[in-house]
């Protein structure tokens, strides 16, 4: 009796040993499952699922805003599906509205459930129709309240503060912006219930639409701002990436890199600023016809490539992080712009793009903007309507199935490696 019992006991521990094996597993399974779920970076590229994915996107700033008034939600809806339609697979919107007409956030702390509700329509109609989301959390401009703003409210709370650019010293700022960065962060969609930390539909979190320091040129006061925010950040939420907004100045890290600029610095330094551990990728932006106001086309795009093979080597020999091309575009109020012109040149671009992304190079581009019909006032001059611009839907849905292409032949050359290695491994 006495072995019979010590066999039933060993037995028994072995079981419950397996079911823990077995338990821990399928936890480990369920997260990873998880996790890939979510975009991810690996190297110089972006993956989901464990697959490359390369991709053609497009800007719509201006989507919670409109999607505050219930009438007017249709307008997203269709960008959405048009969108889609050419192979759009990443859009970049505000996730703010400090202060102002529809403010999300009317005073520190303090904001409007209606607008909230309108970015929940926004998350939930882009899972709908397969697009990715990168929400930016603030803005260098005035535009939709940004770092003015909230400066503004810490002078009328009784704070110290001299220009816009306490925004990235001073501690009472700081903390009206870590608390919206928690607020949208933890929010809990109210209509797929999913809080937004957890929803894959969202690719990445920008800290700061397009960040300028006039105080300090060489990018320490920016660089200590990003560290601490980033950090903040990924102290809520490590499921997500995370980029900072930049154009891509250069600063005085590297001051051989400043040729690159278009004669300027802002207070950005793209390399220390992009080498922050928990940034994930870089970004820059690109608008020759504003940079290099009166220079011929051929000048501008000579500038273009040179300001994206610049940019494009430091991500893979530097930072050794994706970079994506986050805004371009060219304005029809541009002294003798054509559709000719703009098409011509977003050809171009895409091209670069294309075979920047064949090397190991920039991964995606967003172009500037996509409106809907009937949003005149939101027009810019670079603005594409897609049902009312065929040709130019041609020209980006071209680009996507480019794009496309290369998550196939990235894939198809990672498992031919891995055959290779598999067979090495068992002759």
């Amino acid at each position: 009796m006495a072995f019979s019992r010590r066999s039933n006991i060993s037995n028994f521990s072995c079981c419950f040993l397996v079911i823990i094996v077995l338990s821990l597993h399928c936890e480990n399974h369920i997260v990873s499952s998880s996790a890939s779920r979510f975009i991810q970076t690996r190297g110089t590229r972006f993956v989901l699922g464990g697959y490359p994915f390369f991709f053609n996107g497009f800007n719509s700033y201006w989507m919670m805003h409109v999607a505050a008034e219930p009438s007017e939600r249709h307008k997203i809806s269709n960008v959405f599906r048009e969108a889609a339609a050419t192979g759009l697979t990443v859009c970049r919107t505000w996730a703010f509205s400090d202060g102002g007409d529809r403010a999300l956030q009317m005073s520190p702390g303090v904001y409007d459930e209606r607008v909230f509700q309108a970015l929940d329509f926004v998350v939930s109609e882009a899972r709908k129709y397969g697009v990715h989301l990168i929400l930016s959390l603030t803005n260098n401009y005035k535009d939709f309240g940004g770092r003015t703003q909230y400066v503004t409210w810490a002078k009328n709370a009784g704070v110290q503060v001299n220009s816009d650019d306490d925004f990235y010293t001073k501690n009472a700022v700081k903390g009206y912006y870590k608390n919206h960065i928690k607020k949208v962060l933890t929010r809990i969609n109210t209509i797929s219930r999913v809080a937004y930390k957890d929803d894959p539909t969202i690719m990445a979190w920008e800290l700061i639409n397009e960040p300028r320091c006039q105080v300090d040129f060489s990018g320490k006061t920016l660089n200590a701002w990003v560290q601490e925010m980033a950090t903040y950040v990924k102290s809520l939420d490590n499921k997500h990436l995370l980029e900072i907004g930049m154009e891509g100045f250069y600063g005085d890290s590297m001051p051989g890199k400043k040729q690159y600029n278009p004669g300027y610095q802002v207070g950005t330094d793209f390399i220390t600023n992009n080498l922050i551990k928990e940034i994930d990728f870089a970004t820059i932006h690109a608008y020759p016809d504003i940079w290099l106001s009166g220079q011929s086309d051929g000048a501008q795009m000579m500038f273009m490539r040179r300001w994206m093979t610049s940019h494009s080597t430091d991500s893979k020999t530097i930072l050794k992080k994706p970079l994506v091309l986050a805004e371009f575009g060219k304005s029809s109020k541009d002294p003798g712009y054509s559709l000719y012109a703009r098409e011509s040149f977003m050809a171009a671009i895409y091209g670069d793009i294309y075979r920047f992304a064949r090397r190991g190079g920039i991964a995606g581009g967003l172009v500037w903007q996509i409106l809907a019909e009937g949003m005149q006032p939101y027009a810019d001059g670079y603005e594409i309507v897609l049902s009312q611009n065929p040709s130019t839907g041609r020209i980006i849905s071209q680009q996507s199935r480019q794009m496309t292409s290369l998550d196939h032949m990235s894939s198809n050359r990672t498992n031919s490696q891995s055959n290779k290695l598999r067979n090495s491994k068992e002759q």
